[in-house]
């Protein structure tokens, strides 16, 4: 403790406004700097200096113009060949066929031994022969041939009507 019997705060407060005081006594001057003479954004090549423009002071429309100046210039624009997202993914590009077969049998490894069913293909056949083919499971390519799919008895087709 000190000795003329001060206790901590009081001192502390005293030291603290003692420091202070110094600082109060003397206003800071601004220091007044001469404006800078820009030269216009549309004068502006690659080789010019551009750090005039960055400072802080500078109206932001008017950095905005240096900028667009500067990185309109075509070595800034070069494609790299790295970026993915260039390419017209508008086109088509067929898968192969084997790769199509190669991903069908993990399909159907995957999906536990079941096989998918494979997708309807268009016919000339009527809504009645469409559902026949359906209920049987024969293909249009049976349908549209005459004969029977295989496994099918070849009378499975004929008119039950007919039996005479």
């Amino acid at each position: 403790m000190a000795e003329d019997g001060e206790n901590f705060l009081a001192r502390w407060s005293r030291r603290k406004l003692d420091t202070a005081k110094p600082a109060a006594a003397t206003p800071a001057q601004p220091v007044a700097t001469p404006p800078v003479e820009l030269p216009s954004p549309d004068s502006l090549t690659f080789e010019s200096d551009f750090k005039a423009f960055m400072r802080a002071k500078i109206d932001e429309g008017v950095k905005r113009a240096a900028l667009k100046k500067l990185f309109s210039d075509p070595r800034f624009n070069v494609m790299d060949g790295l970026d993915i997202y260039i390419d017209d993914y508008s086109k088509d590009d067929p898968i192969p066929a084997a790769m199509l077969a190669s991903l069908e049998h993990s399909k159907a490894t995957l999906s536990g031994g079941r096989t998918p069913e494979p997708a309807p293909q268009e016919t000339d056949a009527t809504p009645a022969e469409a559902a026949l083919l359906a209920e049987t499971g024969d293909s249009a390519q049976a349908a549209a041939s005459g004969e029977p799919a295989a496994g099918v008895p070849a009378d499975a087709h004929a008119d039950p009507r007919q039996d005479t």
